[in-house]
């Protein structure tokens, strides 16, 4: 977890959805919260970092996948989700803050590969189906259910 100047998470992130071409997606199983799967999820480090520049970092801290590599593809969805903070992750923000506003990016990679997992418990490569029923975030789950049309790939 990066925790931005006072010691406060900003309420500003990013949510990338880590997928092949043939649309197999991968989770990771919360180390802080185990049953909770999700695609990499994290908040700027500072005021002013790029969402671009945070999907990245948040990749490689997460998985070890870096998403400038050689037939890796980073796209900004332009999706943006503003939800309540989870009550067991609220007191992580600063006093009175209680929403988060969530951007969406998918990074396409070759083939599903070992992710080197640093925050997490478990992972696990799943057709965009079976991930998007697995996650338990709502923003998750919508965002991998629009995977085939923003990839523009088979469906199944």
């Amino acid at each position: 977890m990066t925790l931005a100047q006072g010691g406060w998470k900003i309420p500003v992130s990013v949510l990338v959805v880590i997928h092949t071409p043939a649309l197999e997606v991968l989770l990771l199983e919360r180390r802080n919260a185990p049953g909770f799967w999700q695609s990499v999820t994290g908040s700027l480090d500072h005021e002013g970092e790029a969402l671009a520049e945070t999907a990245r970092r948040e990749v490689r801290e997460e998985t070890g996948i870096d998403a400038a590599s050689a037939g890796h593809h980073l796209v900004d969805w332009g999706l943006t989700n503003r939800y309540e903070i989870y009550k067991r992750w609220v007191s992580r923000y600063a006093p009175g803050v209680t929403h988060n506003t969530e951007h969406v990016f998918g990074l396409t990679i070759p083939a599903p590969c070992a992710p080197v997992l640093t925050e997490h418990l478990a992972y696990e490569w799943l057709p965009w189906r079976a991930a998007a029923e697995k996650c338990f975030s709502w923003s998750n789950a919508q965002a991998i259910r629009e995977l085939p049309l923003r990839v523009r790939a088979p469906a199944d």
